[in-house]
Parts: C-alpha cells; sequence; structure tokens
C-alpha cells in the first residue's frame, strides 16, 4: 500500500507502526500533522530553557552565607609555662566511727556513698536492757531520798538530845554519819543515772561532720563489742588531689596558688589550690607528692584520675587570650581570626592554662589580633564572616 508524503509521517512512529503491529498506518492530513510538529519542537524548546536554567551557575548561591561572630583581643602577659600531671582525688579528712558501748544492732540508717549532713543517725543500737537499768536507778534514788530523810530525822533528834547531855557522843556521832552516807550514796547513784543515760545517748551513733559513706562494715542485728568499727565517713570539704611531679617544679610553686584541674570521668574543669605536699618523696622516681584542694562536688570518689597543670618554668611573655577561642580539629588545637572579612584558621601550641584563659607560644599570635570566641564551632576556613561584638 503507497502512501503520500502527509499520509504517513516521517520518523520512528510512522515508519515502525506497520512493523511493530502488523496493520496499516492511519491515514493522516497535513493539519494533524502540523499539529504534531508544532508540539514536538515546543515540548523541545521548552526542556532546553529548563535546563540551562538549572544548570547555570547563577541558580545557586556561590558559598555560605556570612556567619555573625564575637571576637576578642590578644595581650601579652608574664606567664609560667604549664605541665599537666594525673594524680588521684582522695579524702583527706576520713573519720572511722566506731560504738563507745556494747549492744544489739537495731538499724543501719545509711549505706556506701551516701551523702550525710553533721548529726545525721548512722546506726541505732538496741536499748532495751539499758532503759531498764536506767529505770531501776531511779527506783534505787527514790529509796535513797527515804533512807535520807529518815537518817536526817535521826541525826536532828540525837543533835538535840546531845547538847542537853541525854545521850551519848558515839550515837549522836553514828547519826550523823548515817546522814551524811545517805547524801554520799544519793549522788553516787545519781553519777550512775548519768551514766547510764549517756550510754543511751551514744547507742544512736551520729556523723560527726558533712561527708560520704566511704564503708559500712556493720548490719541490722549484729552484736557489736565497744571500739568496732562501724562507718567511715570522708569529708566532702576536704577533698583533695595527690599528684606527683618532678621534684625541680616545687620551686615555681607556692602554697595558695591556684591551678587548673580537669576531671577525666566528668570532663570538667575546676580550680584547684595548692595546700602542700607530702613529707615523703618517692625512693625510685624522687617524685614529690603535691596536694591540691578542689572544691565539694558530688559523684566524685577516691582514686579518680584528675589532670593538673603545675607551673613548670619562670614567668615568661606569652600571647594570652579566652580559652573560648580554641577549637579542635583532627587532635590539634586552632583558633579563628578575621582578615579581610574572611575567617582565617590559624594553629597554637597552648602553654598554659589559666582558667578561662589560655596562654599560647606561637610568633604569629602577636598582640591586638582579634580572634573568634563566639560562633566558631560552626565556622569553615574562608568563610565570610561579620564582627557582631567585642567581648
Amino acid at each position: 500500500m503507497t502512501y503520500g508524503y502527509f499520509d504517513k509521517p516521517h520518523g520512528i512512529i510512522g515508519a515502525d507502526f506497520e512493523n511493530i503491529t502488523n496493520q496499516p498506518y492511519p491515514k493522516c492530513d497535513a493539519v494533524n500533522v502540523r499539529k504534531y510538529m508544532y508540539k514536538k519542537y515546543s515540548l523541545q524548546v521548552f526542556t532546553l530553557i529548563i535546563f540551562s536554567f538549572v544548570c547555570h551557575p547563577a541558580a545557586y548561591p556561590q558559598g555560605p552565607p556570612p556567619a555573625r561572630v564575637i571576637v576578642g583581643k590578644v595581650t601579652m602577659e608574664e606567664v609560667a609555662a604549664t605541665r599537666s600531671s594525673t594524680g588521684v582525688i582522695y579524702y583527706d579528712r576520713v573519720s572511722d566511727i566506731s560504738t563507745e558501748i556494747a549492744g544489739l544492732v537495731e538499724t543501719v540508717t545509711v549505706t556506701q556513698g551516701d551523702h550525710v549532713k553533721k548529726g545525721d543517725p548512722l546506726v541505732h543500737l538496741n536499748t532495751e536492757i539499758l532503759e531498764k537499768e536506767i529505770a531501776l536507778t531511779r527506783t534505787r534514788m527514790e529509796q535513797i531520798d527515804l533512807l535520807i530523810l529518815h537518817t536526817e530525822k535521826n541525826y536532828r533528834r540525837l543533835e538535840r538530845l546531845f547538847s542537853k547531855s541525854v545521850t551519848s557522843e558515839k550515837e549522836y556521832e553514828d547519826a550523823f554519819y548515817s546522814y551524811q552516807d545517805a547524801k554520799m550514796e544519793k549522788q553516787a547513784v545519781a553519777d550512775t543515772l548519768g551514766k547510764l543515760l549517756i550510754q543511751k545517748k551514744r547507742a544512736v551513733i551520729k556523723a560527726p561532720f558533712d561527708g560520704v559513706v566511704l564503708n559500712k562494715n556493720v548490719d541490722s542485728g549484729a552484736w557489736v563489742q565497744q571500739g568496732k568499727l562501724l562507718v567511715s565517713i570522708g569529708s566532702d570539704k576536704d577533698i583533695f588531689v595527690r599528684v606527683p611531679v618532678a621534684e625541680t617544679v616545687l620551686k615555681y610553686i607556692k602554697t595558695g596558688d591556684t591551678v587548673p584541674v580537669i576531671l577525666t570521668a566528668h570532663d570538667r574543669e575546676v580550680e584547684g589550690t595548692f595546700m602542700g605536699m607530702e613529707p615523703v618523696a618517692d625512693l625510685k622516681t624522687k617524685n614529690i607528692f603535691l596536694k591540691v584542694k578542689i572544691p565539694p562536688m558530688e559523684r566524685v570518689a577516691e582514686n579518680m584520675s584528675v589532670t593538673v597543670f603545675v607551673p613548670g618554668s619562670k614567668k615568661r611573655s606569652l600571647a594570652v587570650m579566652n580559652r573560648e577561642a580554641l577549637v579542635k580539629f583532627q587532635g590539634r588545637d586552632f583558633i579563628y581570626t578575621v582578615k579581610d572579612g574572611k575567617a582565617l584558621m590559624m594553629p597554637v601550641s597552648i602553654a598554659a592554662y589559666l582558667g578561662n584563659r589560655v596562654a599560647v607560644d606561637d610568633p604569629h599570635i602577636v598582640p591586638g589580633i582579634q580572634v573568634v570566641v563566639e560562633g566558631n564551632e560552626r565556622l569553615r576556613p574562608d568563610q565570610p564572616v561579620v564582627v557582631a561584638g567585642e567581648k
């Protein structure tokens, strides 16, 4: 079957129709062909316009937007370089609490690790037998009061008779000494009662100061003898760090100096105060052990590790900046400065930690340069920045 130009459109659709369907291609007129060609080329032009817009560089922003940052200035100060040393926590004031009386443990109100206040009850001893002795002693005192009343009347009566020479001197003296003996016996019983009352008071063992329970060596139902160790308490106001350092460091530090202390477990820094040193150095290493006091805090335990930064040289001029300027990258310390409106990353070598400041020993860090102290955690090198203030 033969078709004219307008009867069978050109292209894959028209050419392959008969081969694919095994049917004659439908006859088309010129109007339908023009509509087909118009739609085809309109779609191609539209696709090219969209492609050119999407691929054009202006369709995307050029780099990250400017970041707002706060900066601080670098100053020069006379500072001693520090060296780090690992120490351990201990309680400088520890009380091993024992019982003054023998008795049966009735209750133990604390357990290891508890924090207690001064005067809090720790252990209660059973006082049932003791209370019976107290009651018996008080009854004995009432009996002695009656005896004193009787002997006093007898003494007064014989005193009058003796003054009239009606009775013998011996009877008079016997009455006098019986009366005095009764009064002294009352005093002895009163002292015994006082002792029993003290024992009853001591049956409740209390905390001698604010602290934490380090050890508990007894529990309910146990019989304890006088002097038995019950509980050990460490004062939470006397937390110290024992840190070994070379003996050559001693000349650079004096009592009362403050040093940075980092608690490894909490990744927290506190300020420690140098309180002295132990009087015995290590025989082999010749290291001395410094005693550094740290503030009271919770969730600390004896022998926890800490890092102490101890002065290790004479004071010299170093560049000092806010510690917030430091950023970590691949295990090294860096800072960001602002140059030509962009963030410039620079490496630094920390020579000393000064609380919320650090001293660095780098020739490219000079006084007066501005370092980013807020907003640096999200910066990237050469990122545009806008200085929003100074700290």
